[in-house]
């Protein structure tokens, strides 16, 4: 693997640091299978593009972004808590109707954000190469992430989300309005994904609707992988764990694609391929581990 190649996955790892915590936040902590996140993704990525090229500061486009995830988490936890549609249906709802939402806010499939500001301009302009300032300023980025989440998951509202997730019935018996926590979650979680997409279209220099394809697949591995390697033993080395996890998922797809055994090779078409194996070794992989332990 060459140093560009590494660094690029690092950026993509830290990008999508901010997607894998919250699909963390769904899969692991709500329960809530969220299939929403493949829409909200570009969502973000179409209003950071927008924005920009309005003039708006692109810092300030991320919070843009943010707030039109979270609308869109919002509406799937409103599809389930209120109109009683499974949750899996309800994010398959959601991410069906974003594809046109996404095409409306750009008016075309794509957009281009050449010549544009972005927020790796401080760092370039400081002299930092934009190999470097990527993984740099997405590294700090998902570090404030993951300490924002371990400070929430201490609050009263984070124990009430983590107790929703664990047993519904108890909770809500305790007073707990749960619809209210689910709803919120989920927009939070979708926040997350669309700051994710908006730090890739900056980085990327465009926007896509069609970027976020297999998304919630990649975040899902992160997490299993994470969890597989570093343990989840508590909330703050879970967070960690699905960080790192983006990080080693990305460098795992980089190292495959830079292979070569024989004739054979990786191409960018077997992504889907090497997630799946990946997302199987790390399931089977404690199992094996604790087999080989018993023996």
């Amino acid at each position: 693997m060459t140093y560009f190649a590494f660094m690029g996955a690092l950026e993509q790892g830290f990008a999508y640091g901010f997607l894998v915590l919250g699909v963390y936040l769904t899969f692991r902590v709500l329960d809530f299978p969220d299939l929403t996140v493949d829409g909200s993704l570009p969502l973000g990525a179409a209003v950071s593009a927008v924005t920009i090229s309005a003039g708006v500061n692109p810092f300030v486009s991320l919070l843009f972004a943010l707030a039109a995830g979270f609308a869109a988490g919002a509406v799937t936890g409103i599809l389930n808590t209120k109109f009683k549609i499974l949750h899996l249906l309800a994010s398959i709802l959601t991410m069906i109707a974003l594809y046109s939402v996404n095409l409306r806010v750009m008016g075309r499939p794509n957009m281009t954000l050449l010549g544009k500001a972005t927020v790796l301009d401080p760092l370039t302009n400081a002299g930092i190469g934009m190999f470097n300032a990527a993984p740099l300023l997405f590294g700090i980025f998902s570090a404030l992430a993951l300490l924002l989440l371990f400070w929430l998951l201490h609050t009263a509202f984070g124990l009430a989300m983590q107790a929703t997730g664990a047993n519904r019935q108890m909770i809500t018996s305790q007073g707990v309005n749960t619809d209210r926590v689910i709803i919120l979650t989920v927009g939070l979680s979708n926040g997350f994904a669309a700051v994710s997409g908006a730090l890739l279209c900056q980085s990327q220099g465009a926007a896509d609707v069609n970027m976020g394809v297999g998304t919630i697949v990649a975040g899902l591995a992160s997490v299993i992988v994470g969890e597989t390697l570093f343990g989840c033993r508590s909330i703050g080395r879970a967070l960690l764990a699905a960080l790192l996890g983006s990080l080693v998922y990305r460098l795992a797809i980089a190292l495959a694609l830079s292979l070569k055994l024989g004739q054979f090779s990786f191409t960018p078409s077997d992504l889907n391929l090497l997630t799946a194996l990946l997302v199987v070794i790390a399931l089977t992989l404690p199992g094996l581990r604790n087999k080989v332990w018993r023996r």
